[in-house]
Protein backbone atom coordinates (compact mmCIF):
# COMPACT_ATOMS: atom_id res chain seq x y z
CA UNK A 1 0.00 0.00 0.00
CA UNK A 2 1.24 3.51 -0.68
CA UNK A 3 2.88 5.12 2.38
CA UNK A 4 0.34 8.40 1.98
CA UNK A 5 -2.62 6.17 2.17
CA UNK A 6 -1.52 4.34 5.34
CA UNK A 7 -0.19 7.94 6.42
CA UNK A 8 -3.89 9.12 6.42
CA UNK A 9 -5.00 5.64 7.88
CA UNK A 10 -2.78 6.00 11.10
CA UNK A 11 -4.37 9.94 11.31
CA UNK A 12 -7.84 9.05 11.72
CA UNK A 13 -7.06 5.66 13.77
CA UNK A 14 -5.39 8.16 16.19
CA UNK A 15 -8.07 10.49 15.99
CA UNK A 16 -10.75 8.42 16.66
CA UNK A 17 -8.67 5.89 19.26
CA UNK A 18 -10.90 5.50 22.51
CA UNK A 19 -9.24 5.27 25.54
CA UNK A 20 -5.65 5.02 26.50
CA UNK A 21 -4.65 1.42 25.44
CA UNK A 22 -6.28 2.04 22.14
CA UNK A 23 -4.67 5.36 21.71
CA UNK A 24 -0.97 3.91 22.68
CA UNK A 25 -1.62 1.12 20.87
CA UNK A 26 -1.91 3.82 17.57
CA UNK A 27 0.64 5.47 18.79
CA UNK A 28 3.00 2.40 18.00
CA UNK A 29 1.39 1.72 14.97
CA UNK A 30 1.89 5.19 13.99
CA UNK A 31 5.91 4.91 14.98
CA UNK A 32 6.34 1.90 13.42
CA UNK A 33 4.86 3.30 10.03
CA UNK A 34 7.61 6.10 10.87
CA UNK A 35 10.06 3.29 10.97
CA UNK A 36 9.23 1.83 7.91
CA UNK A 37 9.27 5.43 5.94
CA UNK A 38 12.28 5.94 7.68
CA UNK A 39 14.40 3.17 6.52
CA UNK A 40 12.75 2.34 2.71
CA UNK A 41 13.88 6.15 2.23
CA UNK A 42 17.30 4.97 3.60
CA UNK A 43 17.69 2.61 1.16
CA UNK A 44 16.14 3.52 -2.24
CA UNK A 45 15.03 7.42 -1.47
CA UNK A 46 17.12 10.75 -2.96
CA UNK A 47 20.88 10.16 -1.96
CA UNK A 48 21.00 13.48 0.10
CA UNK A 49 17.73 12.43 2.50
CA UNK A 50 19.24 8.97 3.42
CA UNK A 51 21.51 9.95 6.26
CA UNK A 52 18.37 11.66 7.70
CA UNK A 53 16.18 8.99 6.64
CA UNK A 54 18.30 6.84 8.88
CA UNK A 55 18.34 8.95 11.77
CA UNK A 56 14.55 8.97 11.31
CA UNK A 57 14.23 5.28 11.44
CA UNK A 58 16.26 5.35 14.53
CA UNK A 59 14.09 7.78 16.30
CA UNK A 60 11.18 6.36 15.47
CA UNK A 61 12.41 2.62 16.62
CA UNK A 62 13.61 4.11 19.98
CA UNK A 63 9.64 5.45 20.13
CA UNK A 64 8.32 1.81 19.84
CA UNK A 65 10.99 1.03 22.39
CA UNK A 66 10.12 3.15 25.53
CA UNK A 67 6.20 2.70 25.09
CA UNK A 68 7.38 -1.50 25.69
CA UNK A 69 4.00 -2.20 24.10
CA UNK A 70 2.96 -3.90 21.18
CA UNK A 71 -0.30 -3.64 19.71
CA UNK A 72 -3.42 -5.97 21.22
CA UNK A 73 -5.10 -8.00 19.13
CA UNK A 74 -4.58 -6.33 15.56
CA UNK A 75 -3.18 -8.23 13.80
CA UNK A 76 0.43 -7.59 11.56
CA UNK A 77 1.47 -3.89 12.12
CA UNK A 78 -0.11 -1.37 9.29
CA UNK A 79 3.87 -0.67 8.21
CA UNK A 80 4.09 -4.35 6.92
CA UNK A 81 1.48 -2.92 4.46
CA UNK A 82 3.91 -0.74 3.02
CA UNK A 83 4.49 -1.37 -0.40
CA UNK A 84 6.18 2.28 -1.58
CA UNK A 85 6.62 5.23 -0.88
CA UNK A 86 4.70 7.13 -3.97
CA UNK A 87 5.90 11.02 -4.08
CA UNK A 88 8.84 12.08 -1.36
CA UNK A 89 7.37 15.25 -1.03
CA UNK A 90 4.34 14.09 -0.05
CA UNK A 91 4.75 11.08 1.82
CA UNK A 92 7.28 13.33 4.43
CA UNK A 93 4.47 16.23 4.29
CA UNK A 94 1.91 13.35 5.57
CA UNK A 95 4.19 11.54 7.81
CA UNK A 96 5.46 15.39 9.62
CA UNK A 97 1.57 15.14 10.88
CA UNK A 98 0.99 12.20 11.36
CA UNK A 99 4.11 12.51 14.22
CA UNK A 100 3.03 16.12 15.15
CA UNK A 101 -0.48 14.05 16.28
CA UNK A 102 1.81 10.96 17.91
CA UNK A 103 3.22 14.16 20.37
CA UNK A 104 -0.22 15.63 21.03
CA UNK A 105 -1.87 12.37 21.45
CA UNK A 106 0.68 11.24 24.56
CA UNK A 107 0.75 14.52 26.04
CA UNK A 108 -3.23 13.46 26.65
CA UNK A 109 -2.21 10.41 27.41
CA UNK A 110 1.21 11.41 29.86
CA UNK A 111 -1.78 14.01 31.47
CA UNK A 112 -3.87 11.78 32.63
CA UNK A 113 -1.37 8.97 33.49
CA UNK A 114 -1.81 7.50 36.85
CA UNK A 115 1.57 6.25 37.51
CA UNK A 116 5.02 7.53 36.83
CA UNK A 117 6.08 4.88 34.49
CA UNK A 118 3.55 5.75 31.96
CA UNK A 119 4.37 9.51 32.56
CA UNK A 120 7.72 9.03 32.03
CA UNK A 121 7.65 6.39 29.14
CA UNK A 122 5.04 8.91 27.18
CA UNK A 123 7.67 12.00 27.83
CA UNK A 124 10.17 9.92 26.11
CA UNK A 125 8.35 8.95 23.74
CA UNK A 126 7.55 12.65 23.11
CA UNK A 127 10.85 13.75 22.41
CA UNK A 128 10.93 11.00 20.07
CA UNK A 129 8.25 11.66 17.97
CA UNK A 130 9.13 15.77 18.16
CA UNK A 131 12.80 14.56 17.00
CA UNK A 132 11.63 12.53 14.13
CA UNK A 133 9.00 15.33 12.91
CA UNK A 134 12.59 17.99 13.16
CA UNK A 135 14.33 14.53 10.64
CA UNK A 136 11.28 14.92 8.75
CA UNK A 137 11.47 18.83 8.33
CA UNK A 138 14.82 18.30 7.45
CA UNK A 139 14.30 16.43 4.69
CA UNK A 140 11.90 18.86 3.29
CA UNK A 141 14.09 21.12 3.38
CA UNK A 142 16.67 19.47 1.42
CA UNK A 143 14.02 18.50 -1.14
CA UNK A 144 13.27 22.35 -1.38
CA UNK A 145 16.96 23.26 -1.80
CA UNK A 146 17.56 20.61 -4.29
CA UNK A 147 14.69 22.40 -6.65
CA UNK A 148 15.70 25.54 -5.73
CA UNK A 149 19.06 24.99 -6.90
CA UNK A 150 19.88 26.09 -10.87
CA UNK A 151 20.34 22.90 -12.99
CA UNK A 152 24.01 22.52 -13.32
CA UNK A 153 25.11 23.23 -16.79
CA UNK A 154 28.12 20.77 -18.47
CA UNK A 155 31.27 22.31 -19.56
CA UNK A 156 31.28 22.55 -23.77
Amino acid sequence: MDAVRLIVTSRRALATGGGVPDLLTEVWQAQALAQAIGSRLALVGPPQLRGEATGLADLADHGIGVLDRTPLDSGEPRAARLTELGDTRACLMHLGGLLGDVGIALVGIACAADDEATYWSCVEAIDAADEARDRVRDMLRKLADREAAPPRREAV
